[in-house]
């Protein structure tokens, strides 16, 4: 009997620490920007634009076909981890607790997919994100004179979303 009621009374007990905790927990607004503001976080002097697909902000990216035909495939290929590894992309799941992920799409004209690449909320800590901005800004900065940078990024990105790119345009 005595082992019944201690057993018991251990279940009660922590039966009632779950539901405190519960109780209190926080409860986290599950907020989503809209396109305009999407499109505003990012400093771009292109065309980009933006919008809402559910919980994911969807970037597009429209090339000329001159940048098409002078950029290298390794640029070609980067375009979208240029943006998904940027602050911009990092304040905004910062800014919004429901964006479940970034979508960075090229275009060429007529709107056909060049590269694309999704970025989920929760693929990079902390620390993988200052790596993320690291190789991300090192691309930027040095990625024309030395394309081990950009290659250096094309790599990360690879290991850290889902993408595709179309083989016309990057073989």
């Amino acid at each position: 009997m005595f082992r019944y009621r201690k057993t018991l009374g251990a279940a009660l007990l922590s039966l009632g620490m779950v539901a405190g905790l519960v109780a209190c927990a926080e409860e986290v607004e599950l907020t989503l920007p809209t396109a305009e503001e999407v499109r505003a976080t990012y400093a771009y002097g292109g065309q980009l634009t933006a919008e809402m697909s559910g919980n994911v902000a969807v970037l597009t990216i429209h090339q000329t076909s001159q940048q098409l035909r002078q950029a290298a495939s390794l640029w070609t290929k980067a375009t979208p981890y240029i943006f998904l590894f940027s602050r911009e992309t990092y304040q905004l799941f910062e800014d919004y607790p429901g964006l479940a992920a970034v979508r960075a799409v090229t275009v060429a004209p007529g709107n056909e997919t060049v590269a694309e690449a999704l970025l989920h909320r929760e693929e990079l800590n902390p620390l993988t994100w200052r790596r993320a901005l690291n190789i991300s800004g090192l691309a930027r900065r040095d990625g024309t004179e030395e394309p081990e940078k950009m290659a250096a990024l094309v790599r990360w990105g690879e290991d850290h979303t889902e993408f595709e790119y179309n083989r016309r345009y990057i073989p």
